[in-house]
This record gives C-alpha cells, sequence and structure tokens, in this order.
C-alpha cells in the first residue's frame, strides 16, 4: 500500500527534517554518547515526573540579520578593494511567566564587515555602521563574523536581564557560542542531519506531545549534551512537531535531565499554531513575534541602502 503525508510547514519554507538526514539516518560521523541518563538500549520516551517543575521565568532570545549591501573597501597597500557588506542586526528577550508574555529588550546595530584592517567607519543619512573586521574575505567567513557579533549581542541582552535564580533562557538556534551561560537551553527547530543510530531515532518517532528522549551527549567541532521533544501536533508527517535541544556539556546527568524536564514541561503551552505560523508549533509564539518585532526594528532595507550608496560618493 502506497500514501502520503503532507509536511505540515508551509511550502516556502525547507521541511521541518530535511531529506538529507533520512537518507543519513545511522550515518553520522558526531561522537555520540547515549548513556548519559539511561542505557542506550533501554532507550524509551521519557514523561516528566510529579517532581519535574516548569522553570518560573522563561527568557527567550533570539537574533535577525540583514545585509543591506555588498561593498569594496579600498586600500592603497592592496592590489585590488576587498569585499564586504553593511549589514544590520537586532537581538531580542522576551520574558514568559504565569502572567503571560513581555518584552524584556531589543538591541539593534549596524556594522561594516570586512578583511581590511582599514575599514572605515560609515556614517549615512539615517545609520551608522561600525566598522569589523573578518578572518578573510570569502563571502562565507563575512557572514560568519556577522554571526558573531549577533551570537554576542544575544548574549549581552541576556547577562543584564537575567534576575532570578529559577530563570531559564532558552535561545532560538544552536547553543554554540553560548555554552558558558547558567540554565540556558539551544532550540533548533529543523533537522538537516539525522544525529541518532536507528534505534533511538525510531524512539524519537515513537514520542508523544509533550514526552522527550533522554539526554546524549553529542560533538562536531564542538561539544554539548543534546535531547528531542515534541511538540502538539496535528500532523503525521515524520518527525513532525520535533525540536532538538542542547544544553552545556559541563553539566552533570542529573542536571541536565531536570532541565530538560523543565524545558519538555514549559514548551508545549508556547507552541506555535498553523494558522498563524507556516513553521508550526516548532516556531514557538515567542519566537516568532519577536522576530516579527526586530525585523521591523532592522528599517527599511531600501531606504537604508539608498543611504550607503549616497554616503559612498
Amino acid at each position: 500500500m502506497t500514501g502520503f503525508t503532507v509536511d505540515p510547514w508551509d511550502p516556502g519554507y525547507a521541511a521541518a527534517l530535511a531529506v538529507e538526514a533520512l537518507s543519513e539516518l545511522g550515518a553520522t560521523s558526531a561522537e555520540l554518547v547515549l548513556d548519559v541518563e539511561r542505557p542506550a538500549a533501554d532507550w524509551k520516551p521519557v514523561t516528566p515526573g510529579p517532581s519535574a517543575a516548569a522553570p518560573g521565568t522563561l527568557l527567550v532570545a533570539d537574533g535577525v540579520r540583514r545585509i543591506d549591501a555588498r561593498v569594496w573597501v579600498h586600500d592603497d597597500d592592496a592590489p585590488m578593494p576587498l569585499p564586504g557588506i553593511a549589514a544590520s542586526y537586532a537581538a531580542g528577550i522576551v520574558r514568559c511567566g504565569p502572567d503571560g508574555a513581555e518584552l524584556a529588550a531589543i538591541d539593534v546595530h549596524r556594522t561594516l564587515i570586512s578583511a581590511s584592517p582599514l575599514t572605515p567607519e560609515v556614517k549615512t543619512a539615517h545609520a551608522v555602521y561600525r566598522p569589523s573586521r573578518a578572518a578573510g574575505s570569502a563571502f562565507d567567513e563575512l557572514s560568519l563574523a556577522l554571526q558573531r557579533q549577533v551570537t554576542q549581542s544575544e548574549v549581552d541582552l541576556a547577562v543584564r536581564h537575567r534576575s532570578a535564580s529559577d530563570d531559564l533562557l532558552l535561545v532560538d538556534g544552536p547553543l554554540r557560542g553560548r555554552t558558558h551561560l547558567p540554565r540556558t537551553v539551544g532550540y533548533i527547530k529543523t533537522h538537516h542531519t539525522a544525529y541518532l543510530p536507528s534505534p533511538q531515532s525510531a524512539v524519537v518517532a515513537a514520542l508523544g506531545p509533550g514526552q522527550r528522549t533522554p539526554v546524549f551527549l553529542m560533538g562536531t567541532s564542538w561539544r554539548r549534551h543534546a535531547w528531542y521533544l515534541r511538540l502538539p501536533v496535528q500532523s503525521s508527517a515524520p518527525w513532525a512537531g520535533i525540536a532538538r535541544c542542547e544544553a552545556s556539556a559541563d553539566l552533570d546527568a542529573g542536571e541536565v535531565a531536570r532541565l530538560a524536564d523543565a524545558v519538555t514541561l514549559a514548551l508545549p503551552a508556547l507552541a506555535g499554531v498553523d494558522y498563524k505560523d507556516p513553521r508550526a508549533p516548532q516556531n514557538l509564539v515567542p519566537i516568532g513575534g519577536l522576530e516579527k518585532l526586530l525585523r521591523h526594528h532592522l528599517g527599511d532595507a531600501r531606504l537604508l541602502y539608498r543611504s550607503l550608496r549616497n554616503a559612498s560618493r
């Protein structure tokens, strides 16, 4: 018998589970330690027990970025101008508690990035672009330098706005660059690589809403604890409603299990709904709302592009 299911995400976005991940199941080269919380042969869905508790305050951090213009930085000592990017980025935090959610803070920045040590500060009629240096002139290196600035902005906001001892910080995306922050979890919506072997991957598929996998340790270019959880979802598509969470590799097994339980209890109530968000349920309501607000604060892209063109004359 043949059939099909429709991925719940809007077709304008990539599927929540990439085809590459399905085809590479069990073939990942990542370091895996599967028996952090329970033996690998005894994996089964975990439902947080009565002693588990959601955090009193959940802080949700996110950042957005936009390239406003490709530029060339002129250096008299170089045989030709070096490529660069003029970019805007913003970071924000939403505070979620028993009485609802509120915006805690937004920071907006402009930067001009190139590999040249002579990268100038650019003042336009509408914004000032601060100079920043990339490791090289390839676009990937320019983009990485920009992403590092976005991540650092999120870190700075988190440090300034954490006040409660029982709060938990959820950052949209991998935890890389933020593993030193206490009680912090990375939240990954899209799965490009299947990290788990087939027996443990089957446990992910068997998760019910509000359940998670046991915690495991994984290492690629960096090490972290991780687990998968399922949010409430109507679809029967592969891994529908599945998100991966990451926590510091420095936590002991008991600490990371308690953190995993707290996140698993907190997130279902924040799951996106499909009539409002094309990436529901993984794109949490606070994340979706914050992304829209941050993009608005980046300003008009056409206006900034024109102002950069005028400043370069």
